[in-house]
């Protein structure tokens, strides 16, 4: 076991502390990976908050990971000492499921997959996330990083470019397709400018007009306030791909208003909060609610390299370690542009 220095919650709600956590010895298909880069998600608060389910506690969040090859065991093939890695939202799955075998492991049915922090391993023991030192990780869960993208704006993509690019690509946004992102935040925005290096038309929906030339700048091609009525009046019957990834109740009738016929809304922000939906905003037109969850190992790899080609990155302010609670509340309020990163070496 290595012992390495992490910064976990160690209950519910509390705030985050600098601490020491154990990690496994790398067995004959793993991976030691030193951390330089751990990206801050919402989805990292919602689960140290106990936002979606009870966690387990102590717990390191952490699923944006970005890092160096430190040592590789035996059996490992696909990377050596030096490689330049990522690992994303899991790092294990059944691998004998037909989701697992169709390159879904995030959809394995064999259990589940198993979450790159409050999960329990197949060890028995609890997984820890990307705020701390190193990881030992089974190398068919590491993803390399290309040359192109720098460790720091790659750290993110591990979940919120995978988390765009997954359904982008599966609903086919491209060349004559209209694309409404909901939202431009830690998700939004790599949804805008992965949207739009598909060649989709891209309009982003947010509540104001506050980051309209952010929105812009990154590649949006419209940029209309929710908050203006009129807004939805304009854009009924428009886009053929909504990409909602905001993690509050809308009014899901007027954003399934917006949809052309056989237009699909996808959600990747996850409310803690119940939703309501009024089944006739679907009827007429043909319309899908739908959902999509982050991606698979290879789509993983496949999107780091379409960002790498594009030069996409996140869109980051690199944080010291102490500053990971202040960041939490700025992130609740909605301060950040776009997504805090953890230089890890200040752990």
């Amino acid at each position: 076991m290595t012992t390495v220095a992490a910064y976990a919650a160690p209950a519910p709600k509390a705030p985050l502390e600098r601490t020491t956590i154990e990690r496994r010895p790398v067995g004959e298909f793993d991976v030691l990976i030193d951390i330089k880069f751990a990206g801050i998600c919402h989805s990292d608060i919602h689960q140290a908050q106990d936002g979606w389910a009870p966690g387990i506690f102590p717990m390191v969040p952490g699923h944006e990971i970005a890092g160096v090859v430190a040592e590789v065991g035996s059996g490992v093939t696909g990377f050596a000492v030096g490689d330049r890695v990522g690992v994303g939202c899991m790092v294990d799955s059944c691998r004998e499921c037909d989701d697992c075998k169709a390159g879904l492991e995030q959809y394995c049915t064999g259990g589940g997959p198993v979450w790159t922090y409050n999960a329990i391993g197949k060890d028995g023991e609890p997984t820890y996330g990307g705020y701390s030192e190193k990881v030992v990780v089974d190398e068919n869960y590491v993803v390399r990083i290309p040359e192109g993208l720098s460790l720091d704006v790659a750290a993110p993509l591990l979940c919120a470019g995978i988390t765009t690019y997954s359904p982008l690509k599966h609903w086919n946004a491209g060349p004559g397709k209209k694309v409404a992102v909901v939202g431009l935040g830690g998700l939004g925005h790599m949804g805008v400018k992965i949207a739009h290096a598909l060649g989709a038309e891209v309009t982003v929906l947010s509540q104001s007009l506050r980051k309209k030339d952010d929105g812009l700048r990154l590649g949006a091609d419209h940029y209309y306030a929710t908050g203006d009525p009129n807004t939805f009046e304009e854009l009924a019957g428009t886009f053929d791909i909504i990409l909602n990834t905001v993690s509050a109740p809308l009014d899901f009738s007027a954003y399934l208003s917006l949809l052309r016929t056989d237009g699909t809304m996808v959600n990747v922000g996850l409310p803690e909060e119940p939703v309501q939906i009024v089944l006739q905003s679907l009827f007429g037109k043909r319309r899908s609610l739908s959902t999509s969850g982050i991606g698979g190992i290879a789509e993983t790899q496949e999107m780091l390299d379409f960002c790498a080609a594009h030069g996409l990155g996140a869109e980051i302010e690199v944080i010291r370690a102490d500053q990971i609670n202040e960041a939490y509340e700025r992130v609740q309020a909605s301060d950040v542009r776009y997504r805090f990163v953890i230089d890890t070496a200040t752990i």
